[in-house]
């Protein structure tokens, strides 16, 4: 049984949802381990998080060999882990960082890659096959790599976390970077503000306002939070100044595939279907019965959004006492 490989997605050693679905998918291709590139002081931490998703093996490499740097060192050290380990795939979370990696990973190995796949599953020869959605999320497509080791990047929310015992057994790797991946140095650099909600990309729950708030979001933000969701927004909301470009979900903002994707006073343009029809399930209210969303949806509620959504926040508030 072949080695899947998955880049641990992490903060300060704490490890994101997404590497326990990217860990879950890989038990369906062969024998799942991670990489871990961080401090070897949190490795064990890390090591029996990993473990309790399947993870048998763990490679530690030392991320003070890619520290000040971009994203290539990290790729060549993921090169030198995959290659010593003769992986099946590798499976790396498709975010923008995620999908640099990979797409430079898959030249190092001289490999095929495949990007923002939203289900992967074994084929007929055990290899993995991706579904995507594409063209605007107007078609659904399987694919799968043809050439050397499967690069796939995952959107999160594609698995759901499956807890299986691993040996999660720690394997040091001293690892080697090149002087030209060391080419772009990073000066400075500021950490993100938290808002205390989950972060867009990875949220289970998100809650979107458009052009029909007229501004207030406080309908939007209140929902969000009585449902541990994150806060989205359409280009027309950011475009109008009433939150910042990080919450635009769309084509030229953020893709999303949570489990519940509510939509306020979101008309439902192509734009802003491209970054989340891929959604499980989908809810709209909008004032206009004739609103494209409603074509897309799972269910609609035609209303004011500024009536309907703290009514709906307030009987969530009850249910949870």
């Amino acid at each position: 049984m072949s080695e899947i490989l998955v880049l641990v997605d992490h903060a300060d050693g704490v490890v994101r949802k997404p590497t326990f679905e990217l860990l879950t998918v890989a038990r369906r291709l062969g024998q799942p381990s991670a990489v871990f590139i961080g401090s070897p002081a949190q490795a064990a931490g890390v090591a029996e998080a990993v473990g309790k998703y399947g993870a048998e093996k763990v490679y530690v490499v030392d991320d003070a060999l890619v520290k000040g740097y971009l994203v290539a060192p990290k790729a060549e050290v993921l090169q030198q882990v995959a290659t010593a380990a003769s992986a099946g795939a590798v499976l790396i979370t498709s975010s923008a960082e995620g999908k640099e990696i990979a797409g430079r990973l898959a030249v190092k190995l001289g490999s095929g890659v495949i990007t923002d796949a939203v289900d992967v599953q074994a084929g007929a020869d055990g290899a993995p096959v991706t579904t995507q959605s594409v063209f605007a999320g107007n078609y659904t497509v399987t694919a799968r790599v043809t050439q050397g080791t499967p690069i796939i990047t995952v959107k999160p929310n594609a698995a759901s976390p499956e807890e299986v015992a691993g040996a999660g057994v720690v394997e040091q790797v001293a690892a080697v970077v090149s002087d030209a991946a060391k080419g772009t140095q990073i000066l400075a650099s500021q950490p993100r503000q938290s808002s205390g909600r989950p972060e867009l990309t990875e949220a289970a729950v998100v809650v979107s306002g458009g052009r029909g708030t007229g501004g207030d979001f406080a309908p939007i933000e209140g929902l969000a939070d009585a449902l541990g969701a994150a806060v989205g927004a359409s280009r027309a909301a950011v475009d109008s100044g009433w939150v910042p470009h990080t919450l635009q979900v769309g084509q030229t903002g953020k893709t999303v595939a949570p489990q519940l994707y509510i939509a306020g006073g979101i008309s439902g343009a192509i734009q802003h279907r491209a970054g989340m029809q891929t959604s499980k399930t989908i809810v709209a209210v909008n004032k206009d019965e004739e609103a494209p969303i409603f074509e897309l949806v799972d269910f609609g509620v035609v209303g004011d959004l500024h009536t309907v959504l703290p009514a709906l926040t307030e009987k969530v508030q009850a249910r949870k006492g």
